[in-house]
């Protein structure tokens, strides 16, 4: 059994295949599995607590783990070693989220593409066809993540509450949500996921995309991470298209695309979650 796994700050993907992709299980998801944010023995109890991941783990032969947090020498270590810990028959091989991103949207093996995630956070990295080159390392939410879902959570919560939103908006806002102040801080400061917890009201934007507040709030992001990520590949984007990945670009295509226009790159594919493609290229690759 070949376990293949997609992990964000919010949630985990996985799906189980044999040597020819066929699935043994249906997909199973968990929590989200972030080195940064959560300590190895954190991990270990998430995945854990998964019945069929427990009742199957010695059948387990190959993990193939990509995550976010996982883009330095020691993250990767502290999810290899929670994986080894539990599967302790397979061959574990951890990676940054940004490789399954790359893998999902190329449309040939190699293919040179700029590859940006959106979803919880947000990353950039340019593809050659056969490595992947990074001019940025992700310094985390508080620092970086322009356009993800927690930067778009903490832009809604600021306007809020420095009364920014347009008055139905902020209505809106404020009966969808518990914004008490102490709330708020409570699960930013104390709670240990605090990027997942700002990411998810993100939703909220784009069940109120008929209000022009909210377009040019999601454009606004989406020209930061351009500036900022996108364009740190001037040269290369000259050729090559960007593709995206995560649920925050996947919803906001046409925001994406008239940023675009007015940067100068153009735009190749969406994938909500890339996991299907990772599926196809390992089970190509044993």
């Amino acid at each position: 059994m070949i376990l293949i796994v997609d992990s964000g700050s919010t949630k985990s993907d996985w799906i189980a295949v044999d040597n020819s992709g066929n699935k043994l299980l249906e997909k199973l998801r968990t929590k989200g599995l972030n080195p940064e944010i959560l300590s190895e023995d954190k991990l270990k109890k998430i995945i854990k607590k998964h019945p069929d991941l427990k009742v199957h783990k010695s059948d387990v032969t190959h993990v193939f783990f990509y995550g976010a947090g996982c883009g330095t020498d020691r993250g990767k270590e502290i999810v290899r070693n929670a994986l080894k810990e539990i599967f302790l028959n397979a061959v574990v091989t951890v990676e940054e989220d940004t490789f399954a991103a790359v893998y999902g949207t190329i449309s040939h093996e190699t293919e040179a593409a700029v590859v940006c995630i959106l979803g919880t956070g947000s990353n950039c990295s340019y593809y050659d066809g056969r490595k992947l080159h990074q001019r940025v390392q992700s310094l985390g939410y508080i620092l970086m993540d322009d356009a993800a879902g927690n930067y778009y959570g903490k832009e809604l919560i600021r306007d809020y509450y420095f009364n920014h939103m347009p008055e139905a908006i902020k209505v809106a806002f404020g009966s969808k949500y518990n914004l008490e102040p102490d709330y708020i801080k409570y699960n930013i400061y104390k709670q240990s996921n605090p990027n997942a917890y700002l990411a998810n009201f993100a939703e909220f934007m784009f069940l109120n995309k008929e209000s022009a507040y909210i377009v040019e709030l999601i454009k606004k992001g989406i020209r930061l991470f351009a500036k900022n990520m996108i364009m740190q590949y001037k040269e290369e984007l000259k050729t090559v298209p960007v593709h995206f990945a995560g649920s925050i670009a996947y919803f906001s295509q046409e925001e994406i695309r008239q940023v675009a226009l007015e940067m100068g790159f153009v735009v190749g594919n969406f994938e909500r979650r890339p996991i299907e493609g990772l599926v196809a290229f390992h089970t190509k690759n044993l």
